[in-house]
């Protein structure tokens, strides 16, 4: 049960309406669940359309605004992807203006990207929030290797690369946190980076 609650908790993560608590405790879910992965990846575009319209416009209340938000993601999961990427934009033109009950606007949103690599052993769930000197950064990582020494790199949209944190991995997860000078919009992507500089894995936040 407490599986399939965690895969319900996928829409309102890609949303970024979960608290601190649930969010880490999915984050766990998320690194030992492809399917949440790939659910978190399709809803990116059209909850970051949902934030910059709840920036943009004053908050009208509407407590059902969430359930609604969700029971459409789930009922999308049904059709092809460009169809439903095609339905919440048509919907965003009639719902506009409630949509900033449920996103507060004094809040950075948050972007975040999940990545595994090929074999299992790494996977990293990311959390970029953006500020007026840079983003922030929360990188949960399970990496079954042991106790190698990795870093994540931000690697901006001209080539320039800046460290964000570095840890020992300690063959099981942990939390680490960071930041960098650059904006969101100058970042590309992030990479996780042995010691010697080999690419282990790739991050696109959205």
């Amino acid at each position: 049960m407490r599986s399939l609650e965690r895969h319900r908790d996928a829409g309102a993560y890609a949303l970024g309406v979960l608290d601190r608590a649930d969010a880490f405790r999915f984050e766990d879910h998320l690194m030992d669940c492809p399917h949440c992965r790939a659910e978190v990846d399709e809803l990116a575009l059209p909850a970051r359309m949902l934030r910059a319209h709840g920036r943009e416009l004053p908050p009208v209340p509407d407590p059902l605004l969430l359930d609604r938000l969700l029971g459409e993601a789930a009922r999308s999961r049904r059709l092809r992807r460009r169809a439903w990427l095609g339905a919440v934009a048509a919907g965003l033109a009639l719902a506009a203006a409630p949509t900033a009950a449920v996103l507060n606007p004094a809040d950075p949103a948050p972007l975040r990207a999940a990545a595994t690599d090929a074999r299992g052993d790494l996977a990293a769930v990311l959390t970029a929030r953006p500020y007026a000197w840079g983003t922030a950064v929360d990188l949960r990582v399970r990496d079954a290797a042991g106790r190698r020494v990795c870093a994540l790199v931000a690697v901006g949209v001209d080539g320039a690369e800046e460290t964000v944190t570095t840890w020992r991995g300690a063959g099981r997860a942990l939390t680490t946190h960071g930041g960098t000078g650059l904006g969101p919009d100058r970042i590309d992507h992030f990479e996780v980076r042995a010691a010697g500089g080999a690419r282990l894995l790739t991050l696109r936040p959205h």
